[in-house]
This record gives C-alpha cells, sequence and structure tokens, in this order.
C-alpha cells in the first residue's frame, strides 16, 4: 500500500513592504533608538540657538547693524551653524553605522536571513527604514532650529524668513545631510561589520577628510568639493563670491554630490551582504 505524498508547496516570497515593517519594528523596539535620536536633536539645537542668543546678548548699539547683519547672510550661519552640522552628521552617521552592526553583533542577522534568504531585499528594507527615519529627523531638527533662530534674531529686528534669499536651500540641505551621512554609515556598517569600526570609519570619512582637503589646488579642491560636508558648506553659504575662491563650484554640484553619495552608499549596503558570511 503506498501512500500518496502531499505536494510541496513553495513558501511565499517575503514581500518588500513586510520587510520593511520589520525592519521598522526592530529599530524601534531598542529603547536606545529614541533616546539616542532626542539628544542628537537638542544638541543640534543648542549650537544653533546658542549662536543667536549670544549674538542678541551682546548686540551692538550701531545704528544699521541689523541690515547689514542681514545682507551679511550671518541670520542663515546660525540657522544652521558648522558646529550643529558636525554634530548632525556624527550622529546619523554613527546610527546608520549601528542600524547595521548592531544585528550582527548579536547574531540576529542570521536568524533574520534564514527566514529570509533574500538578503538584498532585507538590506534594501533596511536601508529604506534608515533614510526615512534621518530624513524624518533631519527635516524636524532643522526646521525647528531655522524658527528659533530666526525668532531669538528678530528681537533686533535681524531674523529672516523662510522665503528670504537662500533660506530655503540651507534648510533643504542641512534636513537632507542626516540621511547622507546615515547612510554611509550603514554602507561601512555592511563592510566592517563592526560598531565601533563603523563609527570611526563614518567619522574619518564624513568629517575628518575634508579638513585635510584644502581648496587652494585643483586637484585637492576636486577631492574636497566631493565631499557631503563641503557640499553642505557650498549649499549654507548665501552671499556665495566665486571670485572669493580659487576654484569655485555650482550648487547644482553640491545637490549632485549630496544624490552621488546617498546613490553609491544604498548601493554598497545592498550589494555587498549578497554572498558574505556573517
Amino acid at each position: 500500500m503506498t501512500t500518496a505524498l502531499a505536494p510541496h508547496t513553495a513558501e511565499p516570497r517575503a514581500r518588500f513592504l513586510d520587510l520593511a515593517a520589520a525592519e521598522w519594528l526592530k529599530l524601534w523596539s531598542l529603547r536606545s533608538t529614541g533616546w539616542s535620536l532626542l539628544v542628537a536633536a537638542l544638541t543640534v539645537l543648542a549650537f544653533n540657538v546658542g549662536k543667536a542668543w549670544d549674538n542678541v546678548r551682546y548686540w551692538p548699539d550701531e545704528p544699521g547693524y541689523a541690515e547689514k547683519f542681514i545682507a551679511d547672510g550671518i541670520p542663515l550661519m546660525h540657522a544652521f551653524t558648522t558646529d550643529a552640522s558636525t554634530v548632525m552628521m556624527l550622529a546619523t552617521g554613527a546610527f546608520g553605522a549601528l542600524a547595521v552592526t548592531g544585528e550582527c553583533s548579536t547574531g540576529l542577522i542570521r536568524t533574520t536571513f534564514a527566514a529570509v534568504p533574500a538578503r538584498r531585499s532585507v538590506m534594501a528594507a533596511k536601508v529604506c527604514v534608515v533614510a526615512a527615519v534621518m530624513t524624518v529627523f533631519g527635516a524636524i531638527v532643522t526646521a525647528v532650529s531655522f524658527a528659533a533662530t530666526q525668532a531669538i534674531l528678530s528681537t533686533e529686528d535681524a531674523g529672516v524668513s523662510l522665503d528670504h534669499p537662500g533660506a530655503p536651500r540651507l534648510v533643504v540641505a542641512s534636513a537632507l545631510l542626516a540621511p547622507v551621512a546615515a547612510l554611509v554609515g550603514a554602507a561601512l556598517g555592511t563592510l566592517i561589520r563592526h560598531g565601533a569600526g563603523a563609527v570611526v570609519g563614518s567619522v574619518l570619512l564624513l568629517l575628518l577628510l575634508p579638513l585635510v582637503l584644502g581648496e587652494d589646488r585643483h586637484w585637492s579642491a576636486v577631492l574636497a568639493h566631493a565631499m557631503p560636508y563641503v557640499a553642505w558648506m557650498r549649499l549654507g553659504d548665501s552671499p556665495y563670491d566665486p571670485g572669493a575662491v580659487p576654484y569655485p563650484w555650482t550648487a547644482v554640484g553640491a545637490w549632485t554630490v549630496y544624490a552621488l553619495w546617498a546613490l553609491a552608499a544604498a548601493a554598497v549596503a545592498v550589494t555587498t551582504v549578497h554572498r558574505r558570511d556573517q
């Protein structure tokens, strides 16, 4: 007597939205996620608001100073300072790195890939979630910073509105620093697979390397202009004078740097995980 075998039913492939939902739950199930974002946001705001408040506190009693202050583009410099941008890139680069390496260090990544063998799909979902969270984070922090700093400067009639020339570009560029840096951190996380190493790598690549690249020589200037931090400085420089620098470049070029870094980092994060042992 033979027993008929039940036909084998292939397990359905995981839908991308389901993978994204799973990555979302994994990210927000950690208490450290919310707290780390809150601390980073408050630190960025503290640098910006503190700078604006310091200017108002020691405001000179000079006729026409407010008009000169605005004409020189200083309100926009205070809306998002270089110190704040440094903190933003440090925090979000580390966030992206740890979002990847956290699973590697605990071994949870093996369980994830055992449940969903499509590694690229899993990593693509993780990258999308990290990029989305960081974009919202950057937008909120930048919007609050702009509103707070200009409100403080307005007490001396030196604040500007969002429709001021250069203000929309500065706000968008500052907000997008967060997802760009986070994606770079995630890419380094997939390559290094060690939390501390990936965080240090993101600091070296995003912040220290631009410091050693001067703009007084052609090739050094080309390399410097290819860095996200220098691109942000170009986009935030509202009264930009091409004649004041040896090798001027355009805002379009700076936006292109943003896009290429984000796309390249996402591609590295998705592709390098395919055949690597975890």
